[in-house]
């Protein structure tokens, strides 16, 4: 099985969410791999700045989603661990990740989500987000249709 610790941004602001365009065709929220003896509270604001081209800060911890994805959708099975932190945009503009795997970032008001083919992760960020669990955790979210892994 491998791996994969990560952080992820959940910016709303109003009606809108900022999610990132990958260049798989699914929408996600901003964020990745946390780097090896990095501190996912770094990460994040890291992720951010690398995927959308702004300047953020961490206002608070979400919540953290711990999923398997069985050996039939990946080879072999996967362990992502997400840690979701609720974020500000203080600065900077726009733009695709120079060199990488996000084509764009948009404000996207939050009922246009459900059309988009996106990431598990947008929907158990704005989970959080919403219901901010006292324990930070956050049923499973199925994945089907338009969600993907």
């Amino acid at each position: 099985m491998s791996f994969r610790l990560a952080a992820y941004a959940v910016c709303i602001e109003g009606e809108r969410v900022l999610l990132a365009h990958h260049s798989s065709g699914n929408w996600t929220l901003p964020g990745g791999r946390v780097e090896h003896a990095e501190d996912p509270f770094d990460a994040v604001i890291r992720e951010v700045a690398e995927e959308t081209g702004c300047e953020a800060v961490v206002e608070r911890l979400l919540g953290v989603d711990s999923r398997v994805i069985p050996a039939a959708d990946r080879l072999p099975d996967h362990q992502n661990v997400g840690i979701f932190y609720q974020v500000r945009i203080t600065g900077g503009r726009l733009r695709p990740e120079p060199n990488g795997e996000t084509i764009e970032s948009v404000w996207t008001p939050i009922p246009d989500v459900v059309g988009l083919r996106r990431s598990s992760l947008v929907d158990v960020g704005l989970t959080l987000a919403r219901s901010r669990p006292a324990t930070g955790h956050v049923e499973p979210v199925p994945v089907g249709g338009l969600l993907h892994h």
